[in-house]
């Protein structure tokens, strides 16, 4: 399988850092400033192009949210195969403090998923043991 690429900048190439790492590092095309609880668009200097059937997740580095406090709003972001602009990550710092984020420095992880859309049918959904049980119904142990 091939995805196509357009970088915006040469320096934001999507890059796996280890032989088995299943994400592509994505980075900050710019200077960003994270407020404090504020959502902020950082824009990682590339367009995708994926075939159809698949999508682009794009989900929170574990050392940024366990180091600085830095997620994504929105997790896992969903790019769509019929997306064509640029990339870019919502970014949510839940700390006190301003982040900074430095120009190239890798933001957030991208996964390629297969997805299988299906045919909806309306009708009544059938009843199981645990019905409407939700929301920690089951229980914590």
């Amino acid at each position: 399988m091939e995805i196509k690429i357009e970088l915006l900048d040469e320096k934001c190439r999507p890059e796996r850092m280890s032989e088995h790492a299943v994400g592509f590092d994505l980075k900050a095309n710019g200077d960003f400033r994270l407020e404090p609880k504020i959502p902020t668009l950082v824009n990682a200097g590339f367009k995708l192009e994926l075939p159809p059937g698949y999508e682009a997740q794009i989900r929170p580095r574990s050392g940024l949210a366990l180091k600085a406090g830095i997620t994504i709003l929105n997790t896992p972001g969903t790019i769509d195969p019929d997306y064509r602009g640029t990339v870019g990550v919502i970014m949510f710092n839940t700390t006190d403090k301003t982040v900074h984020i430095k120009s190239y420095e890798r933001i957030a992880q991208m996964i390629i998923n297969k997805v299988e859309i299906p045919t909806v049918v309306l009708g009544k959904v059938t009843d199981t043991p645990r019905g409407e049980g939700g929301f920690g119904s089951t229980g914590t142990k």
